[in-house]
């Protein structure tokens, strides 16, 4: 079994040089099965990230290649992990491909489908190269549009904790409906790797040991936060659930937000040809700016091309080459065919960018609350900030709670929208505004 390497050497995205990078591991999410991620069993820290990032490397032609290869450099630096120590290495391959996942699904006819596979049908490495594969139906599943969670790759590199990782991914693709649902305790303990455990069958060793270090280092490192909920049958813990919101103080972490992306030539260009912003940067993500940048050209010293934004679409979707010897213009037929499909993604990605509008005007509003509540805080006497600081904490229930308002104050995220009523009730006036 490989060791955890949570106290090794770390590496940032900016110690992994741009040009080294290509294709899908330009992108800073990976798609994750979530049936992969209910039961991707007992990994390391180490493990879990090498496990993200090789799926990150393979995505794109995962039904279509036998194997995938990536420079084990890169792949060292992208799971955070810059030692030299091929040994670990080949540990954590080791168990990669010693670990099974299991899913329990409907299949595309609505049959129950249940499956096992190893994580990797093989791994090897050859003068500095790491060479991998997934069995058939596992990379079918890894490869299903339809039942995957994306998980962010700057966030995974915060991560610390295999645990923390673990309840992150399995939590995340809940996101948008609020709840994770109830999940038993022996699939609880399964999903975060202990279910062989006798010692964490009693509920209170669990919960000291790996619910609240993990809630507390997904709500300090993510862009969600965790509220864990219990369910008791007699006096027994039998089952658990995690509320989740929005981090509030994900605009304060330095996440990839598309600025950079967005201040290279390649995007100017793209957006002066016409392109939506979304799909100028999910093109530059999935292929790289040398590719677009290659294309662009292309597109430029073709004659008789009516549209070029249309004719740059369909070259990337085609896989067109830049050279010289490239396809024709399409034909109308094919034009109108492009614009169609055109159209259809520019709406989706209007539709993405209005979402996103509407998180940011969130976040900016949330902001703007907390400066006013720091202000009425800071415009009280000492006394008076005691009063109300003690006055909050009587009216929370939850330990996890309390200890985050205890540690970060009027700032916790975890007790953002209760802080923002408490001080809406005392001073009513300060938030008429809104």
């Amino acid at each position: 079994m490989a060791r955890n390497l949570s106290g090794a050497g770390k590496a940032s995205r900016a110690d992994i040089p741009r040009d080294a990078l290509h294709g899908a591991l330009r992108r800073d999410s990976v798609k994750k099965n979530v049936a992969a991620i209910h039961v991707s069993g007992k990994l390391s820290l180490l493990q879990r990230k090498l496990s993200n990032v090789l799926l990150l490397n393979a995505y794109d032609h995962l039904t279509a290649r036998a194997s995938h290869r990536i420079d084990a450099r890169t792949l060292c630096l992208m799971a955070g992990y810059n030692s030299n120590d091929t040994a670990t290495l080949k540990d954590a391959l080791r168990s990669l491909a010693e670990t099974t996942a299991e899913w329990d699904m409907l299949d595309g006819q609505g049959r129950q489908e249940w499956g096992v596979s190893s994580l990797l049908s093989f791994a090897k490495l050859v003068d500095g190269v790491c060479e991998y594969a997934y069995s058939p139906a596992l990379a079918e599943k890894l490869h299903d549009p339809a039942v995957f969670a994306l998980i962010n790759m700057n966030i995974q590199r915060r991560f610390t904790s295999g645990h923390a990782l673990a309840l992150y991914e399995n939590c995340y693709r809940f996101h948008r409906v609020g709840s994770t649902g109830w999940w038993d305790m022996p699939l609880f303990r399964r999903l975060m790797g202990v279910g062989d455990s006798a010692y964490y069958e009693t509920f209170k060793h669990l919960n000291a040991k790996i619910i609240k270090p993990s809630v507390a280092e997904v709500n300090a490192t993510s862009n969600i936060i965790l509220t864990p909920e219990t369910r008791r049958e007699g006096r027994a813990v039998a089952a658990i659930r995690f509320r989740i919101a929005e981090n509030p103080q994900l605009g304060l972490m330095d996440l990839d937000d598309g600025g950079a992306v967005r201040a290279t030539d390649v995007y100017a260009r793209l957006r002066d040809m016409g392109v939506a912003d979304r799909l100028a940067r999910q093109w530059i993500a999935e292929h790289g700016e040398e590719r677009v940048t290659d294309l662009l050209s292309m597109v430029a010293g073709r004659e008789g091309v009516r549209n070029p934004a249309r004719y740059l679409s369909a070259a990337i979707a085609g896989g067109w080459t830049s050279d010289e010897a490239g396809p024709k213009p399409p034909t109308p037929e094919e034009e109108a065919a492009i614009a169609e499909a055109r159209a259809r993604a520019e709406e989706e990605a209007r539709r993405r960018d209005a979402e996103d509008d509407a998180r940011e005007a969130e976040r900016l509003a949330r902001r703007d609350r907390l400066t006013r509540i720091l202000a009425l805080v800071e415009a009280r006497t000492p006394t008076q900030r005691d009063a109300a600081r003690r006055m909050f904490l009587s009216r929370i229930d939850d330990d996890l709670a309390r200890e985050d308002f205890a540690t970060r104050g009027w700032r916790s995220a975890l007790n953002g929208p209760a802080i923002a009523a408490f001080w809406e009730e005392m001073e009513p006036e300060a938030f008429a505004r809104e």
